[in-house]
């Protein structure tokens, strides 16, 4: 380090960190937009987004250089600093860190700032940064991130430039950790710079994301370095003179490695002991070095005596930030004994600070708890809880203690620990709760409760774990002491936790076991509609007919007159649509689960008690009949209900998706593709190969085959792994269907041929006749057309027989449109006249002008050109409006081909 250097900061964990330092202040000044070292340039702007990872064991500095980087903002550019430091006390109280970074910018400001700031995400990420109440029982943990990088990004654009700095990230709470590794790949957007600080060898394994964020090729880590010798000589000199010999310095470096804080201390001792710099002192470097860490610091805290050793053990438990008469109370002194204590740790350079102590170093802090007596640790970590609690601090720091308490049967730990789970769930943190409601589990509870502790597990852990969700409250149904409706709400909740896990035969079991054991009322007709629920959406399901008949029969007589009738009612609509039956027919039980046009109240899309399925396969079966206004605004409705609520994670992605449908039914397919881009896009962020991409992937890939992109409809199914097997789950359009038809388009029509001669023996089988929703008796017959025409054309019949049931302007006029080129001229012309009048009637647009450019071809093979002309023109106009680009290059070149020659009239 030059002497400049040693002069503008001399702290001496900044010797040897020159390339350290330039990295931070390009860091810095690419943020601030200056160009150098005199200021900022005429016309300068922040610049974008980074991030800088700063990598290191325990002592070599890192604190120092977030601190030299934090002066450098406040010199180069007037930065907004946030700040946050990682506490292994704290490591378990959620949001701990998102917490010290936002609330000293938020309170200054008052309530109405704060709601203007915030906007529609003051509910959902208010609570969790501890600004506002919940508004309800649990929160979406991705919501809560989604509304934490929308304050982030207020932040960033009205207090540019923006940054932001978390020391000993590996001590981070979960959920801080989560978010910012999250948003770390927004970064390039934001006038932000991020800067995380950690020890590479501690890093956590409850957040493998950051894991593979600082140890990815995207970002390299800037490690720091033990001193060399050189470096740790200039410091003995400048600390106790420039006569200190070259033997005396190399012990120095010896007895420390060369950590900066070890030889920052070992000087400081030596210093205090007037111990001459040279080489005949050298050997009692030794016994002065461990007395700076581990058991050799101990012992000098013992020497202090016993009543300032128990207020450092006192200080230890209680982690960060410490109070001074928090820790008095809990070291059992008064506050003169306790502030003469601090004195004498203050000038031990153990704890520094004044109001709130805080160890002078983690080292420090991690050996003086680690020498507390385990027995002693436990019994003060309980106290701590209690006393906490009466100071106000929340259950949520009180829990952190009582994760440490020896299990007593104690039903007061049990009560808090309950109480600190319902605060992690509503602030968005079902991790927390789980780990809560775990311990509170081994307290035990009173064996009355246990059953209702287990389920309230379950629960906790529906979001975030599925399998943990399916032990919990499978033991919960075990056992005798549930009430009635909890019994019931665990069955369901347990047969949702497998269905999203796709095991999709244990959800009826569970459900069907319980039903059975259920007295007539609500309770058993909600347990039957998971059953009919689980077993309709089944791919593979066995006595499929037997079902829909029973269904059928069950559904007859209902009226709708409550929602556990309209449960059933949509279940049936539903089937009815999937089989193919009449669309008024089912429309008009559709109508019946919707009380004057709109979902009942209680079965809305954020209601737990019915799940977001239920109104979703009421939307969808609007949207293949043909009712599309009511079902985008169901679906409409679904998106805006999740976003308010901050559901961002599966049931938002589906919302997107099923707009997506409706979209794409009427022909909307640019809008529809962006907005089931979005839909996967949200998928994505939960991790790969889940089931809520099926819907999206499907989707976007019939989507992206009606405007004619095939190859980009590859690319997602190869990016998707849309290939055997399929999802066990019904997905919109039916998967292997829809395989059969990208082969097909891609030319490979034998294995298309395979695939959906496969599909149409599984759909037959089950009765699921549907030629919208499963067009293979249409793709297959065009597939086969050329070799086997007579059983095409017999494919096809079948197919029309089907559409003419089910009774859609949509679905006759579609298979009458793909029927017609098995046929001769004089039969194609009419059954495309036909099919154009029929989907002129429809909404779906894109097969309309499917039929009008296939018309039209078939109007100018048979000499025809004026009227082939005019039909062109017609699907030109509505295919350009669906975004249908193959299509409308058709519509372009056939009208051109018709054009009249120069030599000449038209025909």
């Amino acid at each position: 380090m030059s002497g400049h250097q040693r002069e503008r900061d001399p702290s001496a964990a900044l010797f040897e960190r020159e390339r350290e330092l330039a990295v931070a202040e390009r860091a810095v000044r690419g943020l601030c937009g200056r160009q150098g070292p005199d200021g900022p340039e005429d016309g300068d702007q922040p610049g974008e987004g980074d991030l800088l990872l700063i990598s290191g064991e325990a002592g070599l500095g890192k604190t120092a250089l977030l601190t030299e980087l934090r002066r450098m903002a406040a010199e180069f550019g007037g930065c907004t600093v946030l700040f946050a430091r990682g506490s292994r006390s704290a490591e378990q109280v959620p949001f701990h860190v998102v917490r010290q970074l936002l609330q000293p910018a938020l309170a200054p400001m008052s309530t109405a700032a704060r709601q203007e700031l915030l906007g529609g995400w003051y509910d959902i990420a208010g609570p969790a940064l501890g600004i506002a109440p919940p508004v309800g029982p649990q929160a979406d943990p991705q919501g809560v991130r989604d509304g934490l990088d929308w304050v982030v990004t207020q932040l960033a654009v009205t207090r540019k430039p923006l940054l932001v700095v978390v020391d000993d990230a590996h001590w981070a709470d979960p959920e801080s950790l989560s978010w910012l590794t999250s948003f770390s790949v927004r970064l390039g957007e934001l006038p932000l710079l991020l800067v995380l600080a950690y020890r590479p060898k501690e890093l956590p394994d409850h957040t493998p994301a950051f894991k593979d964020l600082v140890e990815g090729r995207s970002v390299r880590p800037n490690e720091l370095r033990t001193l060399t010798p050189e470096a740790v000589a200039g410091l003995v000199r400048d600390a106790l003179g420039p006569a200190a010999d070259g033997p005396f310095c190399r012990e120095v470096w010896a007895v420390t490695d060369g950590n900066p804080y070890e030889v920052v201390e070992l000087i400081a001792k030596a210093k205090d002991r007037d111990l001459e710099p040279v080489e005949e002192s050298a050997p009692l470097l030794r016994d002065l070095g461990a007395a700076a860490r581990g058991k050799g610091l101990v012992s000098r805290l013992e020497l202090l005596g016993s009543s300032v050793t128990r207020f450092a053990w006192a200080a230890a438990i209680l982690g960060t930030e410490i109070e001074v008469h928090l820790a008095a109370s809990l070291a059992g002194m008064g506050p003169a004994e306790a502030a003469d204590n601090a004195d004498q740790l203050r000038e031990a350079r153990i704890l520094t600070g004044s109001s709130r102590l805080e160890f002078v170093h983690p080292l420090i802090a991690t050996a003086v708890y680690r020498a507390i007596p385990g027995a002693t640790r436990t019994a003060m970590h309980g106290q701590a809880a209690w006393l906490s609690a009466d100071a106000g601090k929340g259950v949520a720091v009180s829990a952190r203690h009582l994760l440490e308490v020896h299990p007593e049967g104690d039903t007061d730990v049990v009560n808090q620990l309950r109480a600190a789970a319902r605060e992690h769930l509503a602030v968005g943190a079902p991790d927390a709760a789980r780990r809560c409601l775990e311990r509170a589990l081994k307290e035990p509870p009173p064996e009355e409760e246990r059953a209702t502790l287990l389920y309230e597990l379950g629960c906790a852990a529906l979001l975030t774990s599925p399998q943990t969700t399916v032990n919990h409250l499978r033991a919960a149904l075990d056992l005798p002491d549930l009430s009635e409706e909890m019994r019931v709400d665990a069955a369901y909740r347990l047969s949702q936790a497998y269905a999203h896990n796709s095991q999709l035969r244990e959800a009826v079991a569970v459900v069907a076991d319980q039903a059975s054991r259920t007295p007539p009322g609500p309770g058993l007709m909600r347990l039957q509609a998971a059953h009919y629920l689980w077993k309709g959406i089944q791919v593979e399901e066995e006595d499929a007919l037997g079902r829909s008949r029973r269904i059928a029969d069950l559904a007859r007589p209902l009226q709708g007159r409550n929602n556990a009738e309209r449960a059933l009612l949509a279940l049936r609509a539903f089937d009815g649509m999937i089989r193919g039956e009449n669309a008024l027919e089912v429309n008009e039980i559709a109508e019946r689960t919707l009380p004057n046009g709109r979902l009942a109240e209680g079965m809305g899309w954020t209601n737990t008690e019915w799940g977001f399925e239920l109104p979703s396969i009421i939307g969808i079966t609007l949207a293949y009949t043909d009712r599309l206004d009511q079902a985008e605004e169901l679906f409409t409705d679904a998106v805006r209900a999740f976003e308010i609520s901050g559901w961002s994670g599966a049931h938002l992605a589906l919302a997107h998706d099923f707009l997506g449908l409706v979209q794409r039914r009427r022909g909307q397919l640019a809008k529809a593709e962006q907005t089931l881009r979005k839909g996967l896009e949200l998928a994505y962020r939960l991790g790969p190969g889940l089931p809520t991409q099926w819907d999206g992937t499907c989707l976007l890939i019939d989507t992206l085959i009606a405007r004619g992109k095939i190859d980009e409809a590859q690319a997602v199914a190869e990016q998707n792994q849309f290939y055997p097997p399929y999802s066990p789950v019904i997905v919109l359009p039916d998967a292997a269907c829809l395989a059969g038809r990208l082969l097909l388009q891609r030319g490979r029509v034998k294995e298309a041929v395979a695939e959906l001669e496969a599909a149409g023996k599984r759909l037959d089988e089950r009765g699921r006749h549907n030629t919208l929703w499963a067009p293979w008796a249409l793709d297959l017959a065009t597939a086969v057309a050329d070799e086997e025409p007579e059983r095409a054309r017999e494919l096809a019949e079948t197919a029309i027989a089907h559409a003419h049931r089910f009774g859609t302007e949509t679905a006759i006029g579609e298979a009458l449109r793909r029927s017609a080129p098995l046929y001769g001229r004089e039969e194609r012309l009419a059954r495309l006249a036909k099919a154009v009048g029929q989907l002129s009637e429809s909404p779906c647009r894109y097969e309309y002008a499917a039929a009008l450019v296939d018309h039209g071809s078939a109007l100018r093979e048979a000499g025809r050109k004026a009227e082939a002309v005019e039909r062109f023109q017609e699907g030109l106009a509505v295919a350009e409006f669906c975004g249908a680009d193959g299509l409308t290059e058709r519509a372009r070149s056939g009208a051109a081909e018709c054009a009249p020659g120069e030599d000449g009239p038209r025909d």
